[in-house]
């Protein structure tokens, strides 16, 4: 079995890097342990929140998978931060947890070019110099070269889950680890180290008492993730809202002990951004409770997602601070929650176009880079296997810089600093947000997911409607008075929005709702766009210094060792890279531009 690329593992990223080899017409075999588990949601049955409904949306843009499965499979949908600025609004939705699983798998059944493979990977093929990847060997001893691999591993190298005392070599709770595969990376050079995440128990829909918890419904507007669709309708779930309290926090604080986390067991870092609730209850003792969201796993199941009570305490104990919090005194529990511990590889040892610098023409993906989340994965594998189609073709990689996209910031991030814990995407994190807003993210990136051999012409055609629908919707808004001013002038105030405005001018709803919100958004926000435009053009000058991939640190004189130490790990590729390396003082910088342009 000969293949121009293999990708190892079909989650998130997995599937987007398969997808993107395959429809780029390139010979394609997706590995995974399980072809019944490919795509699916391990922890939240949700997709979206806050910058990661962008991830999805820039996703989408290029020509990825993801937006259109959860278009598909939507159970409730909410827009986050309707009451805030442009910047800060995402999208996120429930899934329907097996539906989204199951189309996924066919979705890469139907994909020419594509071919599905049950096996576990154990060990890397390379040259005799350990220099390029040449293929792979697996666990049953079948050994398949390519002219590219892309790693997306998961939770699943070398995992472990815990619960409680109990412990068990697994990837996720009943699924076999991937063991071998670490090792091998360690003796080929590789940085690798461990990491934790964790996921809460379900319980059954009718042992609740959603009477004694608040409800939370959908939007009635459900925006499509997609670009390739215009409205959504479908009915929708409500999810509950509850809350801990001072008997739930004594039972956790009474059993912390028994905690595989605090009893030195689990050596992985944890997300910072969404700790267990031994650790919420650990660290935040002066808090009288924690809300709790108890969302629907699909329509065909009675399992409920206990958002915010995710825990590695023994069942008993988990039982017991379940059935202290209101309306789940009667729970009945059908899976506990549990913490898994896998291996990551250091990001700081890939380029900007996810290739590792170890080991050439491998390409790494998803939580194997040490983020946390789906939207992460699938945004780091759609491009990882851009990139791969990029190499093979012979054409420089598709790499998206921090004024471009979320993914870029993501990307960039990861193999300028690094991380030491699960990584996770906030609009905080991105310095241009006003340009990164999720409407207009094909605007942003379909013409280089097209260019890319990706993005469709139906989808690039979709695209150019939308902007002249834009422009049309301007100049109606132009000509047309509204309470004694201009349209468009009027527009621009806080109290006025384009739905209000219909009910005078009723043309403006001809307009889909896409190109009504873009409007909006540009009209009221031009000020803010023009300042940030000129930032943008500040940090793009700095980005067009590229510094050569073999270039001699030593030979620059004035600049720290700490600074120097930094540059050689981390050897980044533009002084825009370099200025963001932690630690990096701005004197080198200032040396290193002067060095460059001699």
């Amino acid at each position: 079995m000969d293949y121009d690329v293999i990708v190892i593992g079909g989650g998130h990223a997995g599937i987007e890097a398969c997808l993107a080899c395959a429809r780029t017409g390139f010979k394609t075999l997706l590995v995974t342990q399980s072809l019944d588990a490919i795509g699916r949601l391990s922890c939240n049955p949700a997709v979206g929140g806050l910058a990661k409904g962008n991830l999805v949306r820039e996703v989408d843009a290029l020509g990825g998978q993801m937006g259109l499965l959860i278009d598909a499979t939507i159970i409730q949908f909410r827009m986050l931060n309707k009451s805030r600025g442009p910047a800060v609004q995402c999208p996120r939705a429930q899934a329907d947890k097996f539906s989204y699983s199951r189309l996924a798998k066919e979705t890469l059944e139907k994909q020419a070019n594509l071919n599905l493979f049950m096996d576990t990977v154990t060990d890397l093929l390379t040259d005799e110099g350990k220099k390029t990847v040449l293929g792979v060997k697996t666990q049953r001893g079948h050994v398949i070269s390519a002219k590219t691999v892309v790693l997306t591993t998961g939770t699943f190298m070398n995992g472990r889950i815990f619960i409680g005392e109990y412990d068990h070599s697994a990837g996720r709770l009943g699924e076999e680890a991937a063991l071998g595969l670490g090792d091998r990376l360690r003796e080929l050079g590789f940085n690798v180290g461990r990491l934790k995440t964790g996921t809460p128990a379900r319980i059954r829909f009718s042992s609740l008492h959603t009477e004694e918890m608040e409800r939370q419904d959908g939007d009635e507007e459900i925006v499509p993730f997609s670009f390739m669709h215009d409205s959504i309708e479908r009915r929708q779930i409500p999810c509950w809202i509850t809350y801990t309290n001072e008997k739930t926090h004594k039972i956790i604080l009474d059993n912390i002990g028994r905690s595989p986390l605090y009893g030195g067991k689990i050596v992985g870092r944890g997300p910072r951004y969404c700790p267990s609730i031994e650790d919420k209850v650990m660290r935040f003792r002066d808090r009288e409770r924690h809300q709790v969201f108890v969302e629907p796993e699909g329509t065909g199941t009675e399992e409920m997602y206990l958002n915010g009570l995710s825990s590695s305490l023994p069942e008993d104990v988990q039982a017991d601070f379940i059935h202290s919090i209101e309306g789940l005194e009667d729970a009945v529990i059908m899976r506990p929650g549990y913490a898994v511990e896998y291996d990551y590889l250091d990001p700081l040892q890939l380029k900007s176009s996810l290739e590792s610098k170890v080991l050439e023409n491998l390409f790494v993906a998803g939580q194997t880079n040490g983020t946390s989340g789906y939207e992460e994965a699938a945004s780091q594998g759609l491009m990882a296997g851009i990139n791969a189609c990029q190499k093979l073709m012979g054409r420089p990689p598709l790499v998206l810089d921090r004024t471009e996209a979320y993914i870029g910031v993501l990307i960039d991030d990861l193999v300028t600093k690094g991380t030491k814990e699960p990584y996770r995407m906030f609009t905080s994190r991105a310095e241009y947000r006003l340009n990164l807003r999720h409407d207009n993210a094909d605007e942003r990136l379909t013409e280089k997911g097209y260019d890319a051999g990706l993005a469709t012409e139906q989808r690039l055609e979709r695209l150019h409607e939308k902007a002249r629908g834009v422009e049309q919707l301007q100049e109606l808004l132009r000509h047309r008075g509204y309470e004694s001013k201009n349209a468009l002038e009027a527009l621009k105030r806080p109290e006025v929005n384009l739905d209000v405005m219909s009910r005078t001018i009723e043309e403006i709803k001809t307009f889909t709702p896409s190109v009504r919100l873009e409007t909006e958004l540009k009209v009221k926000y031009e000020g803010y766009i023009k300042r940030q435009d000129k930032q943008v053009e500040r940090f793009k000058n700095l980005e067009k210094i590229v510094i050569p991939a073999d270039f001699d640190w030593d030979r620059v004189d004035g600049i720290s060792t700490e600074s120097r130490e930094k540059f050689k790990t981390v050897r980044p590729e533009s002084l825009g890279q370099a200025s963001r390396i932690s630690g990096v003082r701005a004197a080198d910088i200032t040396v290193l531009l002067a060095y460059l342009k001699r």
